[in-house]
């Protein structure tokens, strides 16, 4: 038992760099207060004293502000940073060395009965404020950013930000063929359009504008083809790109031009018509 508290406790230094001393640790950490009163809310939820178990777990949750279910099943160096407003349902499965933010919530999507709340698997790290929900797993090392909705499963080494959560990136990423890309062109395309695609950092991605700046290569690459099919035209006809557009000339429009300055002498003899019913009916 003692075994265990300590290595909860070292978990927390090693994690946050604000815990100073191991006093320190055990009477002012919520996170630490509550796995603890879980561990013990869980044998009884184990042992059919459902009762019990949750006003163990309603009393945990007035101390500390993280409402664990006792039905929940956590693992080893489970460490929760500040903590208020975490909510871990009652069929969640956490796995070994996990780390959850304040406001996270390990939901379900579902009133049926059985498994509908998510399973975390070993080092995944959860931001503040993220929501996952459902009955699905996220991968070992997986990170969520912060304020993510995720309603899918999530692989291993993934990153997940954004509403819906997109993966950002992956431990293993896809290969995708490299363009050749003039650097001044580029960024005469992204001056044309007003965006500013290329100032994202790789660091913290953003998934709307890696889509525009994919748009943007293509348009580039696009671009870079047709002005080689253009010189080949030229080399096939050395008077392309010099021909002219053919004149238009006014008798082509002859025809049209007459019915429109025929249009203004129309009206007045329709109004007078008009007039005359008008006159007609009266008398």
């Amino acid at each position: 038992m003692f075994r265990r508290l300590r290595e909860d406790i070292n978990s927390v230094f090693d994690r946050d760099p604000a815990a100073r001393n191991f006093l320190e640790v055990l009477t002012n950490y919520p996170g630490l207060h509550a796995l603890l009163i879980h561990r013990l809310s869980h044998r009884l939820w184990r042992a059919n004293l459902r009762w019990l178990a949750r006003s163990l777990s309603t009393f945990s949750r007035w101390l500390t502000g993280i409402e664990i279910h006792p039905g929940a099943t956590i693992g080893r160096r489970f460490f929760i940073d500040h903590g208020m407003g975490v909510v871990i349902g009652e069929t969640a499965e956490v796995g070994d060395d996990v780390t959850l933010y304040q406001g996270v919530t390990l939901g379900g999507t579902s009133w049926n009965k059985g498994k509908r709340h998510p399973t975390l698997e070993d080092g995944v790290i959860v931001g503040a404020g993220a929501k996952i929900l459902g009955p699905f797993s996220v991968g070992a090392g997986a990170k969520i950013g912060s304020n993510a909705v995720v309603t899918k499963e999530v692989p291993a080494g993934a990153t997940v930000v954004g509403i819906p959560g997109k993966i950002v990136k992956r431990d293993e990423p896809d290969a995708a063929e490299s363009l050749e890309v003039d650097p001044e062109r580029r960024e005469a395309i992204r001056r044309k359009f007003g965006f500013d695609a290329y100032g994202v950092s790789e660091d913290m991605p953003d998934p709307v504008a890696r889509s525009i700046q994919a748009m943007l290569d293509h348009m580039h690459a696009v671009d870079e083809r047709l002005e080689r099919m253009c010189q080949t035209l030229r080399k096939v006809d050395a008077s392309y790109r010099e021909g002219e557009l053919p004149e238009l000339r006014d008798e082509d429009f002859a025809e049209v031009l007459d019915d429109a300055c025929k249009m203004p002498e129309k009206a007045p003899a329709a109004e007078a018509t008009a007039k005359a019913g008008e006159g007609e009916r009266r008398g």
